[in-house]
């Protein structure tokens, strides 16, 4: 899965090295700012959608229905995000703004790291889905103060699965 993750990554990457480079600094800092808003929207979107509303729902829950299939998904939805949260942090440092605003939230986002296996083997509570919600809060608030307002979307499954 991680694998599967890192070919994604390297695919937006390239997809994105291979656009006309920027030729001034206000265009540099609006491609980062559009790149850091699609990531971090992405990675809002996943969590949202495949932990917290899950998690909220109780289908983490031992004996409730479709728990594996949930906890499966939750763990891609986690190793989703915690990659598009790095890429978003990775974008931020393009723009001054973004990246003073950001920069509090690397050692958030670094904790995230394997709440995804935690996640899919079902060992995941409060605390783990609390940690998610908090990051991409934090995330969010930071690219509204530095005028980059994220909002969530939701990625396919084939994109989390990559």
């Amino acid at each position: 899965m991680e694998q599967a993750m890192a070919r994604e990554t390297e695919a937006l990457d390239a997809a994105f090295a291979a656009e006309p480079t920027p030729t001034t600094t206000a265009e540099r800092q609006k491609f980062a700012k559009t790149r850091f808003v699609a990531n971090a929207g992405l990675a809002a979107g996943a969590t949202y959608q495949w932990i917290i509303k899950p998690y909220r729902e109780g289908k983490f829950k031992k004996g409730a229905k479709g728990r594996t299939f949930a906890l499966v998904k939750a763990g891609l939805a986690g190793a989703f995000a915690y990659n598009r949260l790095k890429a978003a942090v990775e974008n931020a440092k393009g723009d001054p703004l973004l990246s003073k605003a950001v920069a509090p939230l690397t050692a958030g986002i670094e904790s995230l790291k394997g709440l995804g296996t935690k996640l899919r083997k079902g060992e995941a509570g409060d605390a783990e889905v609390g940690a998610f919600e908090d990051v991409i809060t934090g995330i969010k608030d930071a690219g509204k103060q530095a005028g980059a307002e994220v909002t969530d979307k939701v990625p396919s499954t084939s994109q989390l699965t990559g």
